[in-house]
């Protein structure tokens, strides 16, 4: 056990355990009624505002889970940063929130930095090729769709997403894995499927014209059961996994 995770309580550590059950419980369910195999499900803790010890223990005590707890999600690039230099070893990190240029620079240093789910402009795609060409690698990415049409989040519109996929084929050191999205809030959850619906067959869509998209990126603590119905390949979950946020 590490010095972080020596400090957390043996409550505080039992109802990490039982909160990653319950999900681990409803992802193999939902994945049950939509006759999919739970190896092709992830899932992405969301850390945000939540200490590293948290994430820390969880890394250490699921190893034998049956769903895949495949990397720890940050929306904020300093607080990525401040956990990356305090983690001891090796961890995988998905940034999943909007991404400033200016900040591209210091996800690109990072090996540990393995997905950028938040890809949402042609700028932003030349900054990220850019800066992964200087530290000599290739930074995966997936391409953000404001499927809801909503003006509170970012994303390409669908009737853009193919034209872009066309535009980024010249970035030597950018690989786009797949589609991700971010709906509004629903009271109702039900309301979320059909723009997980409109994902998956843009999905299908693109990958019938050439393109290798494999990831869909969808679905958070009030929808992942509908998202995994759907055909979300990585569940983004924070709430239910660490409990309320500390803004």
């Amino acid at each position: 056990m590490s010095d972080l995770t020596a400090e957390l309580n043996t409550e505080t550590k039992e109802e990490l355990i039982k909160r990653y059950q319950e999900i681990e419980e409803k992802i193999i369910t939902a994945a049950d009624r939509a006759d999919r195999d739970i190896e092709k499900i992830k899932l992405v803790a969301v850390g945000k505002t939540h200490p590293l010890s948290r994430m820390l223990f969880l890394k250490e005590q699921l190893t034998d889970s049956k769903i895949s707890l495949t990397a720890f999600g940050e929306s904020r690039v300093q607080e990525l940063l401040a956990k990356e230099e305090e983690f001891p070893g090796k961890i995988n990190w998905h940034f999943i929130g909007h991404l400033q240029r200016n900040k591209v620079k210091y996800l690109a240093r990072l090996e540990n930095v393995t997905l950028i789910h938040s890809l949402d402009s042609l700028r932003l795609a030349r900054e990220i090729n850019k800066r992964a060409k200087k530290n000599d690698r290739a930074m995966e990415t997936l391409l953000q769709v404001n499927i809801a049409e909503d003006e509170n989040k970012y994303g390409f519109m669908q009737d853009e997403v193919k034209e872009f996929l066309q535009q980024a084929e010249e970035f030597s050191h950018l690989k786009i894995k797949g589609l991700m999205t971010i709906l509004p809030h629903f009271a109702e959850q039900e309301k979320t499927r059909p723009y997980f619906q409109k994902m998956k067959e843009l999905q299908a869509e693109l990958t019938a014209a050439g393109f290798k998209l494999p990831e869909l990126s969808m679905g958070m603590t009030n929808d992942y059961e509908i998202a995994i119905e759907e055909g979300a390949t990585i569940l983004r979950v924070g709430r239910a996994l660490f409990g309320p946020r500390d803004y």
